[in-house]
């Protein structure tokens, strides 16, 4: 969904929640999805300047919008939540290796281990 707001800036929050929905059957789930979605979109702006500053050599808008999203949301979850840094950076990977380019798994796991506060890697 955040891919699918990433290119189609109009779409309707509403809709992103009806497609939430339709794609996970299990209640809790789809909240848990609305609010890492939510989170994300509420502090995106926060979240774009910190994966901005740490890929120096790489415009946000250069990036493939795969990548973008799944910064975003990694990004959002290490400073935002209490998941696991580990779960975080591994389940980044995984999206990374799914949706975007050979290149795109080190990529992520490097900007997303770089904006990871001190205080996580321990």
């Amino acid at each position: 969904m955040l891919y699918q707001v990433d290119l189609n800036p109009d779409t309707e929050l509403s809709s992103i929640r009806e497609m939430i929905s339709d794609r996970i059957s299990d209640p809790q789930l789809v909240e848990f999805s609305w609010s890492l979605f939510a989170g994300v979109m509420e502090h995106r702006a926060e979240l774009d300047e910190k994966i901005q500053v740490v890929a120096q050599k790489w415009q946000l808008s250069r990036m493939a919008a795969t990548d973008r999203a799944v910064l975003r949301l990694g990004a959002y979850e290490l400073l935002k939540t209490d998941t696991p840094l580990r779960v975080v950076i591994d389940e980044a990977i995984q999206v990374a290796k799914k949706f975007g380019d050979s290149e795109s798994p080190k990529f992520v796991n490097g900007i997303l281990d770089q904006i990871a506060p001190e205080k996580r890697h321990d």
